[in-house]
């Protein structure tokens, strides 16, 4: 997460964090639907109104990375050094967000992604808003000379390398294989 500069940004992103920590550890310890969000204001000593100041859902607490990683995918397309290949690029940052969500203490947070429907839905609106905005910025970038479609496809690929990756039983290998494919296709819509 980009490390905010002045006093009152880094206290806002300390609220933020501790809200955050402390939702996951009750959803953890007793389900997430047993837990609401007066619950978590309590428990992180905030007003359920901060709570919301931060978090637009119940469903983003859990997922309080969402913007950070979002920014993270466009970042990686339009601060690209000139002489640097589109693809390793976004090879390097997938490969990054599936080693934080892979690390330890992460499969407990996955099961209850996994087992909560109200929280997979969320995931998959977030990876769509990851993909249109990785999208956009692929094809605002004049450098790549590729259609609107290539740029969506890359996108969506990049986005959802992610998640099948995260799920295989070495998400090394599966990157690794899922960008060669990327990189084949990304060099096949070339525009002449």
């Amino acid at each position: 997460m980009t490390e905010p500069t002045g006093r009152r940004e880094r206290k806002k992103a300390a609220t933020r964090q501790k809200i955050a920590d402390t939702a996951l550890r009750l959803f953890l310890d007793k389900g997430y639907d047993a837990v609401g969000l007066r619950e978590v204001a309590a428990e992180a000593d905030v007003a359920v109104t901060t709570v919301f100041s931060h978090f637009a859902s119940k469903e983003a607490l859990v997922f309080e990375q969402d913007r950070d990683f979002e920014q993270r995918l466009v970042r990686a397309v339009t601060d690209r050094d000139d002489r640097e290949p589109l693809v390793p690029v976004l090879h390097r940052e997938i490969g990054a967000m599936v080693r934080h969500c892979t690390a330890d203490g992460a499969a407990p947070v996955w099961r209850m992604i996994d087992a909560v429907p109200a929280l997979r839905q969320y995931e998959e609106t977030m990876r769509l808003r990851h993909a249109g905005s990785l999208a956009a910025a692929l094809d605002a970038d004049p450098r790549l000379r590729r259609s609107p479609t290539a740029c969506r496809a890359l996108a969506r690929f990049t986005v959802d390398a992610h998640t099948m990756a995260r799920t295989s039983p070495d998400p090394e290998a599966a990157l690794d294989e899922i960008f060669r494919m990327v990189g084949a296709a990304w060099d096949a819509a070339r525009a002449g």
